[in-house]
């Protein structure tokens, strides 16, 4: 009997039955199709790939995306695939468990911590210039240690991605918000030792939810002059600069006297060569996160990764060695140099309120035991001293000249010895003016004899004048300098905070010496 034509059709629409999972092989055996094993061993070698590239997580990973295939392979075609899973219930059951061990992966997963290469560090050279958006000389001489030994090698903390900022980037991005230390730097004529003996010690905390955007965009324009952090570190550690365009705030080619190194490099702004001058964070943002910067606000962390106290240009792979390395892991290769980069980094901490493991702590003391004393760097003026005037030599007065005695008129001769005795004269002898013949009854050249003789005026006393106080003399005026030049022309240069003289224009670099470069 033959079917209706309607039941032919409703048939040819019903699914087909799964093929079955295996088939005997004609010996008896268990018989596996060549597709099947082809892509076993393409999941096997992708999943071999990922523990290769990525550890366990990446083996995790790369097995949860096979699966994941899989799974959803089997539940919309309802065929067993080459797992020879059993139906749709058995394939969105595999596609969740896989989905499951992707997010274990994910989360079991390291840090990236590879460092990207120049390339992808920087912007083309050739993009029109940016309008500016609102967005959230050589090294000062420095002390050198007698002694300063080298570290002990340990493994220094590489750079991560985010650690590496972008290369001269044509955008300049003010800076939102107020961007302000949460302390003021340290007091003038502080040692860089005993400011050292105020940081607290403690372990280095989690590297948690550390991401260079944690310190805002790389490269801010933080004191809105126009140019952004970079080009300020350039224009201030670069010499022989010659400017894009004649914009000051693109540097477009310098000298470098790399204090790190001790060589001279040659700055030229460009995709392939940008790279070989970079800017140096004293205090790298990651250890500075894993010691105490993760309790600052945003605005405190951007104004860390702008703060030119903890901003040094220098060379390139010097840099990328460094990586996040504190002073118990890495020192500039330039021992000359040490002094006064651990006293920036002890000043930076500082001022940032970051704590220091005991490790890094005996490294720094052991450095700046042998640095004679160096003062931490800061941009505190010291509080003005008044010097006492010179004295000034004065011509000595003229001697007092005694005034002549006033001598009464000697009284004429006497009428009368009488009269003399009256006026006090007896035995008057002849010669004196008071002598008369008259009263010499014996001629013995000795008048009125018998009464009083000539009194002697006594001797006048002379009192000397009050000797005449000299006029005060006005201290000689503090010197003013127009720039840096005028230090130089009068021999005052470098010029330190608190000498007479000294104006923060002339200190660009905030270190409290003024016309070092």
């Amino acid at each position: 009997m033959t079917a209706p034509s309607h039941v032919h059709q409703w048939g040819s629409m019903l699914p087909s039955s799964p093929p079955p999972a295996h088939k005997p092989s004609p010996t008896g055996g268990f018989y596996v199709q060549r597709s099947t094993a082809v892509v076993a061993g393409v999941a096997l070698f992708l999943v071999v790939i990922g523990l290769i590239v990525g550890g366990l997580s990446g083996g995790i990973i790369m097995a949860a995306l096979v699966a994941l295939v899989t799974g959803l392979y089997t539940a919309v075609t309802n065929r067993p695939s080459w797992a020879r899973l059993n139906g749709r219930k058995a394939g969105a059951i595999t596609a969740g468990a896989s989905v499951v061990a992707l997010l274990i992966g994910g989360a079991i997963a390291p840090a990236d911590e590879s460092v990207p290469t120049a390339v992808a560090e920087q912007t083309q050279e050739a993009a029109p210039e940016a309008t500016p958006t609102t967005a959230a000389s050589t090294a000062p001489a420095t002390p050198s240690p007698s002694a300063s030994p080298t570290p002990t090698p340990s493994p220094t903390p590489t750079a991560t991605a985010a650690d590496v900022a972008p290369l001269d980037g044509d955008a300049v991005v003010d800076a939102a918000g107020t961007p302000r230390a949460p302390a003021e730097q340290p007091a003038a004529n502080t040692t860089a030792l005993a400011l050292l003996e105020t940081l607290a010690i403690k372990g280095r905390a989690p590297k948690t939810g550390y991401d260079r955007e944690q310190f805002g965009q790389a490269w801010l324009d933080v004191d809105r002059n126009g140019c952004d952090t970079r080009n300020d570190m350039l224009n201030r550690d670069l010499t022989d600069i010659v400017h894009t365009n004649s914009v000051p705030c693109k540097v477009q080619s310098g000298m470098l006297a790399d204090p790190y190194t001790a060589t001279t490099i040659a700055f030229q702004r460009g995709q392939a060569t940008s790279t070989k001058v970079q800017i140096d964070h004293v205090v790298a943002l990651s250890d500075a996160w894993q010691k105490g910067a993760q309790q600052l606000t945003f605005d405190q962390r951007v104004a860390f990764a702008n703060d030119p106290l903890n901003l040094q240009s220098t060379d390139g792979p010097t840099n990328q060695q460094k990586g996040a390395g504190d002073a118990a892991t890495w020192l500039p290769p330039n021992k000359g140099y040490r002094c006064e980069y651990v006293a920036r980094q002890v000043s930076v901490k500082a001022t940032y309120t970051l704590w220091v493991t005991q490790a890094e702590h005996d490294a720094m003391a052991r450095i700046l035991s042998d640095c004679n004393g160096i003062l931490a760097p800061t941009n505190q003026v010291a509080p003005s001293v008044t010097q006492p005037p010179e004295p000034v030599e004065t011509a000595p007065s003229p001697e007092p000249v005694p005034e002549a005695p006033v001598v009464a008129p000697a009284p004429g001769p006497f009428a009368n010895c009488s009269e003399a005795a009256a006026a006090g004269f007896s035995n008057i002898p002849i010669g004196s003016a008071a002598y008369s013949p008259d009263q010499d009854g014996d001629g013995d050249g000795v008048a009125c004899e018998g009464g009083a003789s000539e009194p002697v005026a006594p001797a006048p006393v002379s009192v000397a004048p009050a000797p005449v106080a000299p006029a005060p003399v006005a201290p000689a005026p503090a010197p003013v300098y127009a720039n840096c030049d005028a230090v130089r022309a009068a021999g005052a240069a470098p010029i330190y905070a608190g000498t007479p003289g000294f104006q923060p224009k002339f200190d660009r670099d905030g270190d409290g010496i003024g016309c070092d470069s």
